[in-house]
């Protein structure tokens, strides 16, 4: 099989949002973080221009500055012509969330945690399609 980053986000994101509306925290709450995972890796794929190394194959969250999918993104978009359309936020909305919490007790998840996620996987959504739009897809 071969791995498509873009397909992968976008069906993450969507059953994130229909676990979201359902109250499906835990689950929501993991699928928005590999949704942002995968969207940034295929952006940076395509304003890269080649297939990501093994070492850039990691979690939003997962590792050291700037070795995580977050960071690394922030990195990349800079010095690129179309980077300044990508405007990260201050912070990373993914602090507090690790591919590991998906052994977590369903109960430690609730709307106030998960929405921080949601906006943070949403606006990589909004990336993508500035890129579609940009002819960068």
């Amino acid at each position: 099989m071969t791995e498509d980053f873009l397909d992968s986000h976008q069906r993450h994101w969507d059953d994130a949002e229909r676990l979201y509306v359902a109250n499906r925290w835990a689950n929501a709450d993991h699928l928005y973080g590999l949704a942002a995972e995968c969207g940034l890796k295929g952006l940076i794929e395509k304003l890269e221009g080649r297939s990501l190394t093994s070492d850039e194959r990691v979690h939003v969250m997962e590792g050291r500055k700037p070795s995580n999918a977050w960071d690394k993104f922030e990195s990349c978009r800079h010095g690129k012509t179309h980077g300044c359309k990508f405007v990260m936020p201050a912070s990373n909305p993914f602090t507090n969330w690790d591919v590991s919490q998906r052994y977590y007790n369903q109960s430690q998840f609730d709307q106030a945690r998960v929405d921080p996620h949601r906006e943070g996987a949403k606006m990589v959504s909004r990336f993508i399609a500035i890129a579609d739009q940009e002819g960068l897809l």
